[in-house]
């Protein structure tokens, strides 16, 4: 055991340490809520992050480059009730035409926001709470005092986040879901394999080291707001298929979540380290906690916001602790080989005088 964790990076630890306070709440609630652990509560799960994940991934391409999006439950909220209006409009569109278009308008809100922060050197969190107002007042100007009704749209989008891929038991692992984790793990790849998205990390460590690197900061920055609000636009998408009946507060309140999925999931807000899979566990974390309070009939509905707010913090603090003492006991086990290490060249140096 003590080997593999040498062998693991502190990223690789931090998400370990996630995965066991994942397991520590799965355990509490199953203590003080009957019939917990079941298929159903997967189910509801992986259908509600199927969402948060996507904002998640979004949110976390920002932070990293020293950044935040304070904007994207706005941008989900126009891209969704936008979407759902073309859609509603033009009934024979096309799933990949519909996903395009979320993802480019999304792409679009984003580029505002990169262009602020990038070329006018704006602060991020003053943009984009600049931005979330902007964008939630153009969806009140834009719906009109109108709302899209699930009755109005294709079968296909209505049941696209429902379609059951394969099942394992009670567990079902559907459609929206399933696409959702694709995503993820694809920006992983390109996080870890692609130079391009390596500089995200280089400028969120030291923006002026990277610089002096020959790094284009501004042109970086810019692409990952861009990337982000592309993310938070299929978020959209997705948020019309689940929800069907889109009104002017859609996405509210989104924005915190997705920072606090992120930044739970081990993802530093100081930029420069973190994992779009850890921010996965992260928003898996947290839909977990909010689902379960749901079902805690101790806490009434006036408190689950405090208890949410009490358990992710003790989640955070847990993480911490946990990956604190993961490091320490690494470096103490390197520390004692290096130190045998010298022990032994000088046994051998004493050996050798000696004859």
């Amino acid at each position: 055991m003590l080997r593999i964790l040498d062998k693991l990076n502190p990223q690789a630890l931090r998400i370990l340490a996630l995965l066991l306070v994942v397991v520590a709440v799965l355990v509490f609630f199953s203590l003080v809520v009957p019939n917990y652990l079941n298929g159903r509560l997967f189910n509801r799960i992986s259908s509600s992050v199927a969402i948060m994940a996507l904002l998640a991934t979004a949110q976390t391409l920002v932070i990293i480059t020293r950044n935040i999006d304070l904007s994207i439950g706005s941008t989900i909220g126009f891209v969704a009730f936008a979407t759902g209006s073309l859609i509603t409009n033009n009934p024979d569109l096309g799933p990949v035409i519909l996903v395009a278009y979320a993802m480019g308008l999304g792409a679009m809100f984003g580029a505002i926001n990169g262009a602020l922060v990038a070329f006018a050197k704006v602060p991020s969190i003053i943009v984009t709470l600049g931005t979330l107002a902007l964008f939630r007042s153009a969806l009140v100007e834009y719906s009109d005092s109108k709302s899209i009704s699930t009755a109005n749209l294709p079968e296909w989008l209505v049941s696209f986040p429902n379609t059951v891929l394969w099942q394992w038991g009670q567990m079902q692992f559907r459609a929206a879901f399933v696409a959702a984790v694709l995503v993820v793990i694809l920006v992983h790849i390109a996080l870890t394999r692609l130079r391009a998205a390596r500089k995200l990390y280089a400028i969120g460590s030291n923006p002026e080291a990277a610089e002096m690197a020959g790094i284009n900061t501004r042109k970086t920055v810019f692409v990952a707001f861009v990337l982000a609000g592309a993310l938070a636009g299929l978020g959209g998408f997705m948020f019309l298929a689940r929800f069907g009946t889109i009104t002017v507060v859609a996405g509210l309140g989104l924005e915190l979540k997705s920072v606090a999925a992120s930044v739970v999931g081990g993802v530093n807000i100081f930029g420069g380290s973190g994992t779009v899979i850890g921010a996965l566990l992260g928003a898996v974390l947290v839909d977990l906690i909010d689902t379960s309070l749901v079902r805690w009939q101790l806490v009434s509905e006036f408190w689950r916001e405090a208890v949410l707010g009490v358990l992710i913090l003790l989640s955070v603090a847990t993480d911490a602790l946990l990956m604190r003492r993961l490091m320490a006991a690494r470096q103490a086990r390197e520390h004692r080989k290096a130190e045998a290490k010298i022990a032994q060249e000088l046994a051998s140096t004493n050996r050798g005088g000696a004859e």
